[in-house]
């Protein structure tokens, strides 16, 4: 790398009473009041010579000579250097190049530069300087003590195996006595004023952190500031936003390349509605809106209103690395060519401008210079902070992008994919249970939990459209069964054999060209203890409990989680995760906006057309765990069912078997017990039909 840093647009320079917010980046590509203007020139060694600069927030304006900066790169160490790396020389170079900075403390979330759940190999920055490979956690390294990881309790037990213990403190975020990050990062940095008087400087690279995460430090540090007794409006903290990422320079050549997967046509028969379909309805929603230009940052919203979808960029997620933005007259594609390259992508986007992946910045701050009456439509909830800070604050209209409510209430064409998908899915995992029964009670052998992964992963292959898992398949024996997150691998010493001694929890679905799956199901083929059969009842009446929900339409999904937690409360006993999550279309398995959680923060109301999972369980820790999933679509409950409201309830999608054996039928009732053999009377009735008559499949 010849430069530390790559030629961006630079983001605002802020300045508030308590907090700084600095950006070291390249010369801007526009100047205007609200915004930083720099001047000058990036040379090899990336120097940045500042001029006069101005910063606007809160309605005051700051004006600052900025000083001439200077930040050169480090040496690359060699890729076989890099891999043997252990976890304390990783973070003793990445402390260097803090130093290097005059950073304080560094932030290494889990995202991309569009907020993916799931993420390319490449953007893994937080699992490659942790070794914490969960899907959720934030990294928060000082450049003293130990470094501290922030997740919550599905991955607590994952992190506390992963972490160097010399090196790293687990933060088990959401317990009353963990503070949030930017509470500690408040407490920081007060700290360090009282001792030193100057502000404690904490760096993230701006294009992997949510908009709204400055404002949330701003605040905690804000009111940190009003504990310092001497001094009015003290400046505690700074807010310094590096567009090279630091820990890329520890990870060095070994780093994976950013993916370039092509994309392909979704089929119209299973989108159900045209890319130009889909800009008409967000062009009206633009005139609402008095929006002239919507902004699209998420992976699953550009693969969705283009109705394409790609394989390889993000594992088991059936998306492309790629911006877009429409305006009144321009619908644009922002990605490498090399992903738009086929004839028949070139013909889908003939409407479309295809744009470099790089210029999504600089063309919306163009849009803003344009005119001042100019206005971007950005969800700062599903954008970086980078993009959104190009953009002045008169000229953002800052809410949920029209994209999401379209993907998440599901068209006919879309519902009947997501049923077939099912269907199919019912017969693989029928073939697969078949085969794993009979290998371990009537041949008696044990079997691996990755041996598991792959005869599970190869019964689905053979199922028309299948494409891929989605999501890495959760095969937990005994004690692992209780890693809400877990996964197998034949390196690790927590992998583990099924045999007759110990249940089984596997949570696994599959990406079909059609439709997306997500199913958990408990096993047991031996004599299950009286607390396990307690407990798998219990979280059987729960899963019960809200499939047979009615309810008001725009009810928010918090006010159903009880109905899946009551009998284990009954039985003082709860789990820490949410019951249900949005599931796309041959999209992502894990899709918002609505979820059904105790977390009362998510009000969005459950609305006709959406698919959501129903998963509740229960997890002892060094024991077992128990989880029943199914996907439920939300259907109409009848029209007479009230003159004044409409009445929505759930339709069972998933089609594979629950294990009768380990229920005590004494707590179940006759009304539950009716709709155990009314759901499995279903699924013979749709899966039985693809599974060969005197198959072992069609027997079990």
């Amino acid at each position: 790398k010849k430069a530390f840093f790559s030629i961006r647009p630079t983001a605002a320079l802020f300045a508030v009473t308590s907090v700084h917010v600095q950006c070291l980046a390249s010369p801007s590509l526009f100047s205007r009041r609200g915004h930083a203007s720099w001047t000058g020139t990036t040379t090899t060694t990336s120097t940045l010579r500042g001029g006069q600069s101005t910063a606007w927030f809160g309605g005051r304006q700051n004006k600052k000579e900025a000083s001439s900066t200077a930040i050169r790169s480090t040496t690359t160490s060699p890729a076989d250097t890099i891999m043997s790396l252990s976890p304390a020389e990783k973070l003793d170079g990445l402390r260097k190049l803090m130093k290097d900075q005059g950073i304080g403390i560094y932030l290494v979330p889990s995202d991309d530069p569009h907020l993916s759940e799931y993420t390319p190999e490449a953007y893994k920055r937080r699992g490659f300087i942790s070794n914490f490979q969960g899907s959720a956690g934030t990294a928060v390294i000082a450049l003293e003590g130990k470094a501290l990881l922030w997740t919550d309790s599905r991955y607590w037990n994952e992190a506390g195996l992963d972490l160097d213990a010399d090196c790293w403190t687990l933060q088990k975020q959401g317990l009353p006595s963990t503070p949030t990050i930017s509470k500690w990062l408040a407490e920081q940095a007060l700290a360090h004023y009282q001792e030193h008087k100057t502000p404690l400087k904490i760096g993230i690279d701006p294009y992997v952190f949510a908009a709204s995460f400055p404002k949330e430090v701003e605040g905690a540090l804000e009111e940190a500031a009003d504990d310092v007794s001497d001094e009015e409006g003290a400046q505690i903290g700074q807010l310094v936003t590096i567009e090279a990422n630091l820990v890329d320079e520890v990870w060095g050549e070994a780093r994976p390349p950013v993916p370039l997967s092509p994309f392909r046509v979704h089929p119209l028969e299973y989108a159900g509605k045209s890319l130009a379909d889909k800009v008409e309805e967000i062009r009206k929603e633009m005139e609402s809106k008095k929006a002239t230009m919507s902004v699209f940052c998420t992976l699953d919203d550009v693969a969705y209103l283009f109705n394409m979808r790609a394989k390889g960029d993000v594992d088991t997620c059936p998306v492309g690395i790629a911006y877009a933005t429409v305006t009144k007259d321009t619908v644009s594609l922002y990605c490498d060519e090399a992903k738009v390259s086929s004839p028949e992508v070139q013909d889908h986007l003939s409407e479309v401008t295809l744009k470099p992946y790089d210029s999504i910045t600089s063309d919306i701050a163009a849009h803003c210079e344009a005119s001042r009456k100019n206005r971007v439509w950005l969800d700062k909830g599903r954008a970086n902070f980078a993009i959104s800070n190009v953009i002045p604050p008169k000229s953002l209209v800052d809410a949920q992008n029209a994209v999401v409510p379209m993907k998440a209430c599901k068209n006919e064409a879309e519902l009947a994919g997501m049923r077939t998908a099912h269907i199919q899915d019912g017969a693989a995992m029928a073939e697969f249970m078949a085969w794993l029964e009979d290998t371990i009670v009537n041949e008696g052998r044990s079997v691996s939990e990755v041996e598991i992964d792959e005869k599970l992963t190869g019964c689905r292959a053979k199922q028309p459209g299948f494409l891929e898992v989605s999501f890495p398949t959760i095969a937990g024996v005994g004690s692992n069964g209780a890693i809400i997150h877990y996964r197998a691998e034949e390196s690790s010493d927590l992998m583990k054999y099924l045999d007759k001694s110990n249940p089984i929890l596997i949570d696994s679905g599959g990406q079909y060209v059609f439709g997306t799956t997500d199913v958990t199901r408990t096993w047991h083929f031996g004599e299950a203890t009286t607390e396990f059969v307690d407990m798998y009842t219990r979280v059987l009446k729960g899963n019960i409990g809200m499939d047979e929900m009615v309810f008001p339409e725009n009810t928010p999904g918090f006010v159903l989680d009880v109905y899946a937690r009551r009998w284990l409360w009954d039985a003082g006993r709860d789990y820490g995760h949410g019951t249900g999550h949005g599931v796309g279309a041959a999209l992502n398995v894990h899709e918002g906006p609505m979820s059904i959680s105790p977390r009362w923060g998510n009000k969005e109301t459950l609305k006709l057309g959406m698919v959501t999972s129903n998963e509740p369980g229960y997890y002892a820790d060094g024991e077992f765990g128990i989880r029943i999933e199914n996907l439920l679509e939300i259907q109409p409950a009848k029209e007479d069912s009230s003159d004044e409201k409409k009445f929505l309830k759930f339709a069972k999608l998933t089609m594979i078997p629950i294990q009768k054996n380990l229920i005590d039928v004494s707590l179940m009732t006759e009304r539950e017990l009716d709709w155990l053999d009314d759901y499995h009377e279903e699924v013979m009735k749709k899966v039985g039909p693809l599974l060969p008559k005197d198959s072992p499949a069609m027997a079990w």
